[in-house]
Protein backbone atom coordinates (compact mmCIF):
# COMPACT_ATOMS: atom_id res chain seq x y z
CA UNK A 1 0.00 0.00 0.00
CA UNK A 2 1.15 3.52 -0.75
CA UNK A 3 0.00 6.58 1.13
CA UNK A 4 0.56 9.94 -0.44
CA UNK A 5 0.07 13.44 0.86
CA UNK A 6 0.25 16.51 -1.32
CA UNK A 7 0.53 20.18 -0.50
CA UNK A 8 1.79 23.03 -2.73
CA UNK A 9 5.51 22.30 -2.52
CA UNK A 10 5.81 18.72 -1.36
CA UNK A 11 4.78 15.21 -2.24
CA UNK A 12 5.60 12.26 -0.02
CA UNK A 13 5.10 8.56 -0.60
CA UNK A 14 5.35 6.13 2.30
CA UNK A 15 5.65 2.45 1.68
CA UNK A 16 3.69 0.49 4.30
CA UNK A 17 2.93 -2.90 2.75
CA UNK A 18 5.35 -4.71 5.07
CA UNK A 19 3.43 -3.63 8.19
CA UNK A 20 0.62 -5.50 9.86
CA UNK A 21 -2.52 -3.58 10.86
CA UNK A 22 -1.25 -2.65 14.33
CA UNK A 23 2.09 -1.46 12.95
CA UNK A 24 0.28 0.44 10.18
CA UNK A 25 -1.85 2.30 12.70
CA UNK A 26 1.15 3.05 14.91
CA UNK A 27 3.13 4.37 11.95
CA UNK A 28 0.30 6.70 11.02
CA UNK A 29 0.05 7.82 14.63
CA UNK A 30 3.76 8.59 14.57
CA UNK A 31 3.67 10.47 11.28
CA UNK A 32 0.44 12.44 11.32
CA UNK A 33 1.34 14.73 14.26
CA UNK A 34 4.37 15.88 12.27
CA UNK A 35 2.29 16.67 9.18
CA UNK A 36 3.95 13.61 7.53
CA UNK A 37 6.73 15.75 6.05
CA UNK A 38 9.17 14.90 8.81
CA UNK A 39 12.28 16.06 6.99
CA UNK A 40 11.07 19.66 7.33
CA UNK A 41 10.10 19.50 10.95
CA UNK A 42 11.49 22.46 12.84
CA UNK A 43 13.96 21.77 15.64
CA UNK A 44 12.36 23.37 18.66
CA UNK A 45 14.72 22.35 21.47
CA UNK A 46 16.99 25.05 22.91
CA UNK A 47 20.72 24.98 22.19
CA UNK A 48 21.47 22.33 24.78
CA UNK A 49 25.02 20.93 24.89
CA UNK A 50 25.10 17.44 23.37
CA UNK A 51 27.55 15.07 21.68
CA UNK A 52 27.15 13.53 18.22
CA UNK A 53 28.56 10.06 18.79
CA UNK A 54 28.56 8.89 15.16
CA UNK A 55 29.38 10.99 12.10
CA UNK A 56 31.18 10.15 8.86
CA UNK A 57 32.84 13.53 8.48
CA UNK A 58 35.10 12.19 5.75
CA UNK A 59 32.08 11.83 3.46
CA UNK A 60 31.06 15.49 3.69
CA UNK A 61 32.06 17.83 0.84
CA UNK A 62 33.03 20.48 3.42
CA UNK A 63 33.60 18.91 6.84
CA UNK A 64 35.11 22.12 8.20
CA UNK A 65 31.88 24.02 7.55
CA UNK A 66 29.85 21.28 9.23
CA UNK A 67 32.15 21.37 12.25
CA UNK A 68 31.88 25.15 12.53
CA UNK A 69 28.10 24.86 12.30
CA UNK A 70 28.09 22.25 15.07
CA UNK A 71 30.20 24.42 17.37
CA UNK A 72 27.84 27.36 16.84
CA UNK A 73 24.91 25.11 17.82
CA UNK A 74 26.45 24.17 21.21
CA UNK A 75 27.52 20.70 20.11
CA UNK A 76 30.21 19.65 22.59
CA UNK A 77 32.02 17.02 20.53
CA UNK A 78 31.78 14.74 17.52
CA UNK A 79 32.88 11.13 17.30
CA UNK A 80 34.13 10.77 13.71
CA UNK A 81 34.00 7.17 12.52
CA UNK A 82 35.94 5.47 9.75
CA UNK A 83 34.99 2.61 7.45
CA UNK A 84 38.05 1.45 5.50
CA UNK A 85 41.66 2.41 4.80
CA UNK A 86 40.90 5.61 2.91
CA UNK A 87 38.06 6.63 5.21
CA UNK A 88 40.20 6.01 8.30
CA UNK A 89 43.02 8.16 6.93
CA UNK A 90 40.66 11.05 6.19
CA UNK A 91 38.96 10.71 9.56
CA UNK A 92 42.26 10.83 11.43
CA UNK A 93 43.34 13.87 9.42
CA UNK A 94 40.11 15.76 10.10
CA UNK A 95 40.27 14.96 13.81
CA UNK A 96 43.87 16.19 13.98
CA UNK A 97 42.64 19.66 12.97
CA UNK A 98 40.10 19.80 15.80
CA UNK A 99 41.71 18.37 18.94
CA UNK A 100 39.33 18.24 21.86
CA UNK A 101 36.28 18.56 19.61
CA UNK A 102 36.48 15.87 16.92
CA UNK A 103 37.48 12.48 18.30
CA UNK A 104 38.39 9.75 15.80
CA UNK A 105 37.42 6.11 15.57
CA UNK A 106 38.91 3.80 12.95
CA UNK A 107 36.93 0.93 11.53
CA UNK A 108 36.13 -1.57 8.80
CA UNK A 109 32.49 -1.39 7.74
CA UNK A 110 30.98 -4.69 6.55
CA UNK A 111 29.98 -3.01 3.28
CA UNK A 112 33.63 -2.17 2.61
CA UNK A 113 35.10 -5.64 3.17
CA UNK A 114 37.24 -7.03 0.35
CA UNK A 115 39.64 -9.95 0.35
CA UNK A 116 42.45 -7.74 -0.93
CA UNK A 117 42.15 -5.03 1.71
CA UNK A 118 41.39 -6.94 4.91
CA UNK A 119 44.91 -7.58 6.22
CA UNK A 120 46.05 -4.02 5.49
CA UNK A 121 42.92 -2.51 7.05
CA UNK A 122 43.22 -4.54 10.23
CA UNK A 123 46.91 -3.61 10.48
CA UNK A 124 46.00 0.07 10.05
CA UNK A 125 43.39 -0.18 12.80
CA UNK A 126 45.81 -1.92 15.14
CA UNK A 127 48.50 0.70 14.51
CA UNK A 128 46.23 3.72 15.06
CA UNK A 129 43.74 2.57 17.67
CA UNK A 130 45.59 3.84 20.73
CA UNK A 131 45.14 7.37 19.41
CA UNK A 132 41.40 6.88 18.91
CA UNK A 133 38.43 6.78 21.26
CA UNK A 134 36.83 3.71 19.68
CA UNK A 135 36.99 1.05 16.99
CA UNK A 136 34.24 1.68 14.51
CA UNK A 137 32.28 1.47 12.43
CA UNK A 138 32.46 -2.32 12.39
CA UNK A 139 30.07 -5.23 12.63
CA UNK A 140 27.79 -7.45 10.61
CA UNK A 141 25.29 -6.71 7.86
CA UNK A 142 23.36 -9.71 6.65
CA UNK A 143 21.96 -7.75 3.70
CA UNK A 144 25.45 -7.01 2.42
CA UNK A 145 26.98 -8.95 -0.47
CA UNK A 146 29.90 -10.21 1.61
CA UNK A 147 29.28 -13.75 2.86
CA UNK A 148 28.19 -14.05 6.48
CA UNK A 149 31.04 -16.44 7.27
CA UNK A 150 33.62 -13.92 6.07
CA UNK A 151 31.97 -11.05 7.94
CA UNK A 152 31.92 -13.03 11.18
CA UNK A 153 35.56 -14.07 10.84
CA UNK A 154 36.67 -10.47 10.30
CA UNK A 155 34.43 -9.15 13.08
CA UNK A 156 35.96 -11.74 15.40
CA UNK A 157 39.45 -10.41 14.58
CA UNK A 158 38.28 -6.83 15.05
CA UNK A 159 36.81 -7.59 18.47
CA UNK A 160 40.11 -9.17 19.50
CA UNK A 161 41.93 -5.97 18.51
CA UNK A 162 39.44 -3.87 20.50
CA UNK A 163 39.83 -6.09 23.55
CA UNK A 164 43.62 -5.95 23.33
CA UNK A 165 43.59 -2.14 23.19
CA UNK A 166 40.74 -1.83 25.72
CA UNK A 167 38.63 0.27 23.35
CA UNK A 168 34.87 0.34 22.81
CA UNK A 169 33.45 -0.86 19.50
CA UNK A 170 30.81 0.96 17.47
CA UNK A 171 28.70 -1.84 16.03
CA UNK A 172 26.72 -1.93 12.81
CA UNK A 173 24.29 -4.85 13.15
CA UNK A 174 21.67 -4.74 10.40
CA UNK A 175 19.66 -8.00 10.34
CA UNK A 176 22.32 -9.48 12.61
CA UNK A 177 21.50 -8.05 16.03
CA UNK A 178 21.65 -11.21 18.12
CA UNK A 179 24.76 -12.57 16.45
CA UNK A 180 26.59 -9.26 16.78
CA UNK A 181 25.57 -8.89 20.43
CA UNK A 182 26.66 -12.44 21.26
CA UNK A 183 30.03 -11.96 19.57
CA UNK A 184 30.69 -8.71 21.44
CA UNK A 185 29.77 -10.31 24.75
CA UNK A 186 31.81 -13.45 24.11
CA UNK A 187 34.83 -11.31 23.21
CA UNK A 188 34.73 -9.89 26.73
CA UNK A 189 34.46 -6.26 25.69
CA UNK A 190 33.66 -3.83 28.47
CA UNK A 191 32.12 -1.17 26.24
CA UNK A 192 30.19 -1.23 22.98
CA UNK A 193 27.71 0.94 21.11
CA UNK A 194 24.97 -0.70 19.07
CA UNK A 195 24.64 2.02 16.48
CA UNK A 196 21.15 3.02 15.23
CA UNK A 197 19.64 0.04 17.04
CA UNK A 198 16.33 -1.11 15.51
CA UNK A 199 16.43 -4.76 16.48
CA UNK A 200 14.56 -7.15 18.77
CA UNK A 201 13.29 -5.72 22.03
CA UNK A 202 14.44 -8.76 24.00
CA UNK A 203 18.05 -7.66 23.43
CA UNK A 204 17.51 -4.15 24.75
CA UNK A 205 17.60 -5.13 28.42
CA UNK A 206 20.57 -7.46 27.83
CA UNK A 207 22.57 -4.74 26.10
CA UNK A 208 21.86 -2.33 28.94
CA UNK A 209 22.58 -4.91 31.65
CA UNK A 210 26.00 -5.61 30.13
CA UNK A 211 26.92 -1.94 30.32
CA UNK A 212 26.68 -1.42 26.57
CA UNK A 213 24.95 1.45 24.80
CA UNK A 214 22.47 2.06 21.99
CA UNK A 215 22.42 5.17 19.85
CA UNK A 216 19.43 7.10 18.56
CA UNK A 217 19.29 8.84 15.18
CA UNK A 218 16.91 11.18 13.32
CA UNK A 219 15.28 8.03 11.92
CA UNK A 220 13.04 8.31 14.98
CA UNK A 221 11.02 10.64 12.77
CA UNK A 222 9.65 7.75 10.74
CA UNK A 223 11.06 4.33 11.73
CA UNK A 224 8.75 2.50 14.18
CA UNK A 225 11.32 -0.24 14.88
CA UNK A 226 13.97 2.28 15.87
CA UNK A 227 11.40 4.17 17.92
CA UNK A 228 10.26 1.19 19.96
CA UNK A 229 13.87 0.25 20.76
CA UNK A 230 14.75 3.76 21.91
CA UNK A 231 11.54 3.94 23.92
CA UNK A 232 12.61 0.77 25.74
CA UNK A 233 16.28 1.42 26.45
CA UNK A 234 17.16 3.00 29.82
CA UNK A 235 18.36 6.58 29.52
CA UNK A 236 21.59 5.52 31.24
CA UNK A 237 22.35 3.32 28.20
CA UNK A 238 21.51 5.81 25.45
CA UNK A 239 23.66 7.92 23.14
CA UNK A 240 22.71 10.48 20.49
CA UNK A 241 24.03 10.52 16.94
CA UNK A 242 23.36 11.60 13.36
CA UNK A 243 25.19 9.04 11.19
CA UNK A 244 26.17 12.02 9.05
CA UNK A 245 25.74 12.27 6.05
CA UNK A 246 22.90 9.72 5.90
CA UNK A 247 19.76 10.89 4.14
CA UNK A 248 16.69 10.82 6.40
CA UNK A 249 13.92 11.18 3.84
CA UNK A 250 14.95 14.55 2.35
CA UNK A 251 17.19 15.63 5.22
CA UNK A 252 20.91 15.15 4.54
CA UNK A 253 22.29 14.82 8.06
CA UNK A 254 25.08 16.93 9.50
CA UNK A 255 26.35 16.88 13.10
CA UNK A 256 24.13 19.85 13.98
CA UNK A 257 21.13 17.55 13.46
CA UNK A 258 21.97 15.72 16.67
CA UNK A 259 19.67 18.37 18.13
CA UNK A 260 16.87 16.83 16.06
CA UNK A 261 17.74 13.44 17.51
CA UNK A 262 17.55 14.95 20.98
CA UNK A 263 14.13 16.41 20.25
CA UNK A 264 12.80 13.09 18.97
CA UNK A 265 14.19 11.13 21.92
CA UNK A 266 12.40 13.56 24.23
CA UNK A 267 9.18 12.92 22.35
CA UNK A 268 9.56 9.15 22.31
CA UNK A 269 10.59 8.79 25.94
CA UNK A 270 8.43 11.63 27.29
CA UNK A 271 11.41 13.01 29.21
CA UNK A 272 12.52 16.67 29.18
CA UNK A 273 15.17 17.40 26.57
CA UNK A 274 17.38 18.98 29.24
CA UNK A 275 17.50 15.70 31.17
CA UNK A 276 18.23 13.68 28.05
CA UNK A 277 20.99 16.06 26.94
CA UNK A 278 22.68 15.91 30.33
CA UNK A 279 22.49 12.12 30.72
CA UNK A 280 23.49 11.21 27.16
CA UNK A 281 26.45 13.58 27.42
CA UNK A 282 27.55 11.81 30.61
CA UNK A 283 27.08 8.49 28.85
CA UNK A 284 29.19 9.56 25.88
CA UNK A 285 31.98 10.83 28.11
CA UNK A 286 31.97 7.55 30.03
CA UNK A 287 31.81 5.35 26.94
CA UNK A 288 34.56 7.10 24.99
CA UNK A 289 36.69 8.40 27.86
CA UNK A 290 36.10 12.06 27.05
CA UNK A 291 37.03 14.60 29.69
CA UNK A 292 34.45 17.11 30.92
Amino acid sequence: MFISTKNDDWFVFIWLSHLNLAQFRQTLANLIPFGIKNHRRKVETPLLPVIDTHAHLDELPDPDAAIREAKEASILAIIAVGQDISSNKKTLEIASRYPGFVFPAVGYHPWRITEESTDETLAQIDANLDGCVALGEVGLDYKAKVKKKIQKAIFHEILAIAERHDKPVIVHCRYSHKTAYNMVKEAGLKKAVFHWYSGPLDLVSLIAADGYYMSATPALLYNPYHERAIASVPLSSLLLETDTPVQYQQLAARPVHVRLTLQEVARVKQIPAEQIAAQTTRNARECFGLQS
